[in-house]
């Protein structure tokens, strides 16, 4: 039953758990069932007992297993009528973006969700976060209890100093913020920038939870359409000067959803028309680490001289960690300071250690070295099979999460999507990343959940109703 690989990048542990999740998901393995002790699993599996008895007790944390004294681990019994609520979840959904987002991080009952916006957990070196963690509770605290920084964790804003640097934007500590992620960045941004009745341009399609969040500060949304190489720049100009926006709100980047980035041309003429028409970027590059390629930053360009810079480590580390910043000029960040302190006060100490410690951990480097191979090989592979399948790509990406493409004979991707819910398969239709939530006939993939044969067999079925 199970399969263990000791030449694989995922740790022996990892494995371990998830193949025994997925028994006890497909009832392969019955709430009740007694499974190995820890010494008949390591010699049957070959494995020392060390990794065993780790393996067991995450799955003790996770809810699957049950130790019992002197009698050994048993798989948990769940509540058939959670379990019924689950399986028909599903058949309820509403594809509405806030409903949308909720329901993808508290369902897990769809066998495959290429709708899922993270890289696959298995993809992750969780021994980093393991060992730093046990790192960090041996350090003495050089620190009293308290709430923290404003601006957040020294140390780690020094380290993303250097980081910037590398990547040629020149930013002081005290110009960084760190933030709960960059859900939270954009939230403080927003209130920074925007009045109700101010009128901003977004990237169409674009991320929903931003849409959504400057929909709730009362801002107008004008959708600027995107092109496989950016935004498309004779109509923001005609947009930035019909409307005179107070910000343009942009991930040029391993774009989500398109997965499509900015040409160098692109940046260049976005800064110039921020100048003519004076309104703010707001740069989201939370896929800066994804990118095979090196390409500059608008906040690279500009130097933060109009563009406000937002990241975070959700996508390179874990997106458990909730950890983000935003870089902008002094005046800017001080402001934005005063903002995160009488919302929430400070942004968390120990998640923020806990990161200066993945990052100074030195296996941080070959993780994101190995994801970025994983994410090339799946976007070549995921990309030609949906070709095959039917579908038509809205560009080449090459590396990063996600692909945009549609199938010819829907006007409309949310039927397909409903559709796919029938075969408990969660995707991402287009009106979620929609300004109005108007049809789209385009759907998001993301490549680390796409390769799999009963998706790609789904969509060629489509294709011959």
């Amino acid at each position: 039953m199970f399969s263990l690989d000791p030449d694989s990048s995922i740790p022996l542990v990892v494995q371990i758990v998830e193949q025994m999740k997925a028994l006890i998901n497909l009832q392969k393995l019955r709430a009740g069932s007694k499974v190995p002790s820890i010494r008949q699993f390591a010699d049957l599996q070959k494995v020392s007992s060390s990794t065993v008895v780790e393996a067991y007790d995450r799955l003790v944390a996770e809810g699957f297993l049950v130790p019992r004294q002197s009698s050994g681990f048993f798989v948990r019994n769940v509540s058939r009528s959670l379990y019924r609520e689950q399986q028909q979840s599903l058949r309820n959904i509403r594809f509405d973006p806030l409903w949308f987002v909720r329901k993808v991080w508290e369902d897990a009952s769809a066998d495959h969700t290429p709708g899922y916006g993270w890289a696959p957990d298995a993809w992750i070196d969780d021994e980093i976060i393991r060992r730093s963690m046990r790192n960090l509770a041996g350090k003495t605290r050089a620190q009293g209890s308290g709430y923290g920084l404003p601006k957040g964790l020294t140390a780690l804003r020094l380290k993303i100093a250097d980081w910037l640097s590398e990547r040629e934007i020149a930013a002081a500590p005290d110009q960084i913020l760190m933030t709960t992620g960059a859900s939270h960045a954009l939230e403080l941004v927003s209130q920074y920038l925007l009045r109700p009745g101010d009128t901003v341009l977004v990237d169409e399609p674009g991320y929903s939870v931003s849409m959504s969040n400057l929909r709730a500060r009362g801002a107008k949304l004008i959708g600027v359409p995107w092109t496989p190489t950016g935004p498309d720049l004779v109509a923001l100009e005609q947009l930035a000067e019909q409307h005179r926006p107070r910000a343009f709100f942009t991930n040029p980047r391993l774009h989500n959803p398109t997965g499509a980035s900015y040409s160098p041309n692109t940046g260049h003429r976005v800064l110039q028309l921020a100048d003519k028409f004076d309104f703010i970027i707001v740069e989201d590059d939370v896929c800066a680490d994804l990118d095979a390629q090196a390409r500059h930053s608008l906040a690279c360009l500009d130097q933060l001289r109009r563009v406000i810079y937002i990241n975070s480590f959700s996508k390179s580390i874990s997106p458990r960690l909730r950890v983000g910043f935003i870089t902008a000029d002094p005046d800017a960040i001080e402001d934005l300071t005063q903002i995160k302190m009488m919302t929430g006060l400070t942004s968390s100490e120990i998640t923020e250690s806990l990161t200066l410690e993945i990052l100074n951990e030195g296996r941080y480097r070959k993780q994101i070295k190995s994801l970025n191979e994983r994410l090339t090989q799946a976007q070549e592979q995921v990309g030609n099979k949906l070709v095959q399948a039917g579908l038509e790509l809205f560009a080449d990406p090459s590396s990063g999460l996600f692909i945009w493409a549609r199938h010819k004979d829907y006007a409309d991707s949310s039927v397909l999507c409903n559709e796919a819910l029938e075969k408990n398969i969660l995707l991402a239709p287009g009106h979620l990343f929609m300004t109005d939530g108007r049809p789209s006939a385009w759907m998001r993939f993301n490549v680390g959940f796409s390769n799999k044969p009963d998706l790609f067999t789904f969509i060629r079925q489509q294709g011959n109703r």
